[in-house]
């Protein structure tokens, strides 16, 4: 069933389970993330295949069709004019169609994606969730965490996604990544991934 949803683009891919911070500063968007923190609802985040993140009114925008939705955690005001913002990626939609209004922000008629199937975890595979472990202790050790908790090392999607969040990849291949139904086949590709650069052996 369709339904209307605020859409956010950024030139970077949301992920189910994924962790997004933003900062806010458009008048749209200001508007946006109060909207949503006084109806306690949930946003967009597309891609943008062409166009500006900031209003350009020469510029073409074009969104990508595939969304994940953001709901937001937390929201920080203390510098006036900004607002910087973190939230979760949760499920994933399908844009059927889309406008811009007169203020500026994007709206669409989205239909919600099916989450993940809860697939076993392939044994091939399973060196890549060790290592997700490792990097995540890594960055922890740094001061970093990027990735929300719980941690899920036995659900081929979550490993797949956390992965692609943290590896340099460019935000089609993300994109691809992202829409891909199948968790186990995501998983396969970033664990063909991990052992081309060498980071698996």
């Amino acid at each position: 069933m369709a339904y209307e949803l605020p859409l956010f683009p950024l030139r970077a891919v949301l992920f189910p389970g994924g962790l997004l911070s933003l900062k806010v500063f458009e008048a749209r968007y200001l508007d946006l993330i109060a909207q949503c923190l006084r109806e306690r609802r949930s946003f967009g985040v597309v891609g943008l295949s062409s166009g500006s993140e900031v209003r350009d009114a020469g510029g073409k925008v074009q969104l990508e069709t595939i969304g994940c939705e953001a709901e937001l955690l937390e929201v920080n005001g203390d510098t006036p004019g900004i607002l910087q913002v973190r939230c979760k990626g949760t499920r994933r939609f399908e844009t059927h169609d889309s406008s811009q209004q007169d203020n500026g922000l994007w709206v669409g008629q989205v239909t919600a994606l099916a989450a993940d199937a809860d697939l076993p975890y392939p044994s091939a595979c399973a060196p890549t969730a060790v290592s997700l472990g490792l990097a995540i202790a890594r960055l922890k050790g740094q001061g970093v965490t990027p990735i929300l908790e719980p941690y899920r090392y036995d659900d081929p999607g979550w490993v797949a996604n956390r992965w692609c969040e943290l590896l340099p990849l460019s935000q089609q291949a993300r994109q691809k990544l992202m829409e891909l139904p199948d968790p186990v086949v995501r998983l396969q590709l970033v664990d063909e991934f991990l052992r081309s650069k060498g980071i698996l052996g």
